[in-house]
């Protein structure tokens, strides 16, 4: 490694790598969201996920090659195939909660969605928290940075997809829906 290079550790490598998978599910999760007759609100939340973390996954992707380390893609085909379940991440939606969501509409979809993405996001929390537990890791200002702004950004998240569910009312009224 270059002495004018900030440094860095398999920690953060792995960390990069992981969520890039993670946001990867995130974005499969929230592009059903148009087609479950979910309600405003949650297409809303929804299509702000997906921009964010393809940015995010650009950025991560951008920094692992910058570092010469190997650069995952962010395909998701595989994340809905038996025997494929990601737990090994947390947060993870098994195969099974996957086919559960995709399988829902409207009302169950935006109920199913909250729950299954704040565990999603509670699942990052934790991988930002080992990665700041790891010796040495986030001396890279940008991993710093960005493991940061993860936290921060999914722990509002989250309160605010808590404070979705207990509303209740997510979905638009039947007579407002567009046809099927």
């Amino acid at each position: 490694m270059d002495s004018g290079r900030a440094r860095f550790t398999l920690a953060d490598v792995e960390f990069m790598q992981g969520m890039i998978h993670h946001h990867a599910q995130a974005i499969l999760m929230a592009g059903w969201a148009p087609t479950r007759d979910a309600s405003p609100a949650i297409r809303e939340l929804s299509a702000r996920i997906i921009v964010a973390q393809r940015d995010e996954i650009a950025f991560m992707q951008r920094w692992l090659g910058e570092h010469k380390q190997e650069v995952p893609d962010a395909d998701t085909s595989h994340f809905m195939m038996a025997g494929m379940d990601m737990k090994l991440m947390p947060g993870m939606l098994t195969v099974d909660q996957l086919e559960l969501l995709s399988q829902s509409r409207a009302k169950d979809f935006d109920r199913r969605f909250l729950e299954f993405m704040i565990q999603h996001h509670e699942g990052a929390i934790e991988m930002v928290k080992k990665l700041f537990q790891s010796q040495g890791a986030t001396q890279n200002e940008y991993v710093f940075r960005f493991a940061s702004d993860v936290d921060a950004d999914q722990s509002a998240e989250i309160e605010r997809m808590r404070r979705m569910l207990a509303s209740g009312s997510l979905s638009v009224p039947r007579d407002q829906r567009s046809p099927q």
